[in-house]
């Protein structure tokens, strides 16, 4: 499949390969005035923040990629306006758009609201919605993943890999876009255990919101102390205590001792970074669910100044076409091929991966 497949499913097809049906996690406001109202972009986080390390930066590293190709600058043809809490979301709204900026991203289902209202009182500008969807408005664009089937794979990843047979799940808030996480990721674990007649318990909990980093690091310390060696973690900010708890468990450990933190919406590769108890150098990351938002938000940016703005659809990305897919991390040739394997049956419809 080409040493650069193998080392990430690639996202380089999205745009070309999402399917349309008719019929979104995050900031701190920015001064900032619209260059150009045809070519302009903003982007409204949730509050985990645009450095999240997750949902947030992955769709900033879109808006970087546009602006570099469009000869943007930041601040004036794209700009994020950051929301410090829920109260932010509709006054960061209201600044984008009197700001003059042509395409509005709200990232995470919990602008939802927000976005319709701002769409309604703005509409002759585009407005789009990640992670859930507005209908009845044709100024509005709404995206959404099929984390379910990438989330599968991670099972089958966690399931190839586990030396305990447990192993855990943490997800932010509760949530239908969570959930999907959740289940997809232990059907993927069932699967892959019947397959190697094992049985492999899955603990999952939730951290209630996407922001409390010292309740995911306790729920974390517990699973590993309950002796789950992978945790998937789908919590946005918080999961970053999650990684944090790995690498203060694995700091005592030798390296082949080590426990394994499953990354989400971007390669949390580098998060995984460590030195084990004798002074090696290691990594913790198994793999990582992802989300191909960066590739997404430019897409949509790329298709407004052409006058193609897709306002009024749903678009769904899912493993056929790498909307969604996981990375090669530290997974051994049996967990990547297992992965991979599972990756082919799902997009033939061989495999069926329920949504909650």
């Amino acid at each position: 499949m080409g040493k650069k497949f193998t080392k990430l499913l690639s996202l380089g097809a999205l745009a070309a390969s999402f399917t349309l049906l008719v019929s979104g996690c995050s900031g701190k406001k920015q001064n900032s005035t619209a260059q150009s109202k045809k070519d302009s972009i903003a982007l409204i986080t949730d509050s985990n923040g645009i450095n999240d390390q997750s949902f947030n930066q992955a769709a900033w590293e879109g808006f970087k990629a546009y602006g570099k190709e469009h000869n943007l600058q930041k601040g004036s043809g794209y700009q994020y306006f950051q929301s410090n809490s829920a109260t932010d979301y509709t006054p960061n709204f209201n600044q984008a758009a009197k700001s003059g900026y042509k395409t509005i991203f709200g990232i995470g289902y919990l602008l939802k609201d927000s976005v319709s209202a701002a769409a309604k009182k703005n509409p002759k500008k585009n407005f789009v919605i990640v992670d859930d969807v507005i209908t009845g408005q044709k100024n509005v664009a709404s995206v959404t993943f099929m984390s379910n089937q990438s989330s599968y794979l991670g099972g089958v990843a966690a399931a190839y890999s586990t030396k305990t047979n447990k192993v855990g799940f943490i997800g932010g808030a509760k949530s239908a876009i969570i959930g999907s996480f959740e289940s997809g990721f232990k059907q993927g674990v069932e699967d892959a255990a019947k397959a190697m007649h094992k049985k492999i318990t899955v603990s999952s909990q939730y951290v209630g919101n996407f922001t409390s980093t010292d309740k995911a690091k306790s729920m974390a310390q517990s699973m590993y102390a309950d002796k789950c060696d992978v945790i998937f973690q789908a919590a946005g900010s918080a999961g970053n205590g999650v990684f944090q708890e790995a690498k203060a468990h694995n700091q005592t450990r030798l390296a082949d001792q080590k426990v394994w933190v499953v990354g989400v919406d971007v390669d949390q590769q580098n998060m995984g970074e460590y030195k084990a108890k004798d002074g090696k150098k290691a990594n913790f990351t198994l793999t990582s669910v992802l989300k191909g938002l960066n590739v997404v938000t430019k897409s949509l940016a790329d298709d407004a100044v052409k006058g193609k703005f897709p306002g009024g659809k749903h678009l769904v990305y899912s493993l056929k076409g790498n909307g969604v897919s996981v990375t090669k991390g530290n997974l051994s040739p049996k967990a990547w091929a297992a992965v991979q394997k599972a990756r082919t049956e799902i997009i033939a419809g061989k495999i069926k991966v329920a949504q909650n």
